[in-house]
């Protein structure tokens, strides 16, 4: 192992920034005070009413496995919606890259017509990510469409599909005023008509969230584990004065499977650690098919 290798472990392996700590610790820290007060109750049971509380520990193995494994299948479960968002985000670079394509290879040599078919090809990630975000149009749009173009589109009941439309007028007037070849009229409809329905599997994923009772009765499970878990815990090898700090470390890696499945669930969202980076998405698509533009202009000038 070289020396950035081990220098990026110690890094990621102490690192705040980013991780599931700040989100947990107070959980963990709770149910700590629960086992220390079930640790007091017990101590007093015992000293004043000599009644011994302790429960047998192989059942908390069984059951720990089990929780175990209902929190990796919900993580699993959450990772592959993750996925399945970034294929589809990964289908929109592709896609605007080919329109854009096809649409400066095929199209008209119009000036006018080239620019504005490309800046509204741009503007459709900057669009999505918004809608999926439940956000107004930045600076990113405006500076694409221009302030009055931007507010059309921000009084569009459903911005994604507003600029597909433009789109599609756009290579309506390709095909009835430039006399656009009918062949490549129809491949670069086919690419739009595909990105409305990446942005509709990402609707999809965003508004279809797991099933709640699956999280309930996960959550149920794990509360009655770790309240549970002191008790069998007591009067074992280790002193009793251990117990709370035993539960708080079975509990943080239980508590952080819990809480990786709920920042999987919505990938979209700016506020979870694992968000998609769909905003430097966005930049390199826009950044790609302007280049593209340039290319062309200058290609034709040359001529």
């Amino acid at each position: 192992m070289s020396s950035e290798d081990r220098q990026g472990f110690w890094r990621e392996a102490l690192a705040l920034q980013g991780a599931m700590i700040p989100r947990i610790m107070v959980r963990v820290i709770v149910f700590g005070l629960i086992a220390g007060s079930i640790c007091g109750l017990a101590w007093a049971a015992e000293r004043i009413w000599e009644l011994r509380l302790t429960l047998d520990l192989t059942p908390h193995e069984l059951a720990g496995v089990a929780l175990g494994l209902l929190l990796v299948a919900r993580t699993n479960a959450g990772y592959d919606r993750w996925w399945e968002a970034r294929k589809l985000w990964g289908g929109f670079v592709d896609r605007c890259r080919k329109v854009v394509i096809n649409a400066l290879a095929y199209g008209p040599n119009d000036p006018e017509w080239r620019d504005q078919f490309a800046r509204w090809v741009a503007a459709y990630p900057h669009v999505a990510r918004h809608s999926l975000r439940h956000e107004r149009p930045s600076t990113e749009i405006v500076n694409l469409l221009g302030p009055e173009k931007t507010e059309h589109l921000a009084r569009a009941e459903h911005m994604p599909s507003f600029v597909a439309m433009r789109l599609g007028d756009l290579l309506r007037e390709a095909r009835e005023r430039f006399a656009m070849d009918g062949f490549a009229f129809l491949q670069i409809d086919r690419e739009r008509a595909l990105l409305i329905d990446n942005y509709g599997g990402c609707e999809r994923i965003r508004n279809t969230p797991m099933p709640r009772v699956y999280s309930l009765k996960i959550r149920h499970f794990l509360v009655l584990y770790l309240v549970t878990l002191p008790l069998a815990l007591l009067h074992r090898s280790v002193g009793d004065w251990a117990v709370p700090f035993i539960t708080m470390l079975v509990a943080y890696p239980l508590l952080s499977l819990d809480q990786i499945g709920v920042e999987l669930e919505n990938p979209f969202h700016s506020g979870h650690l694992s968000h998609l980076s769909i905003d430097g998405l966005c930049t390199t698509i826009e950044r790609n098919v302007l280049a593209l533009l340039k290319t062309k202009a200058t290609e034709l000038q040359e001529k």
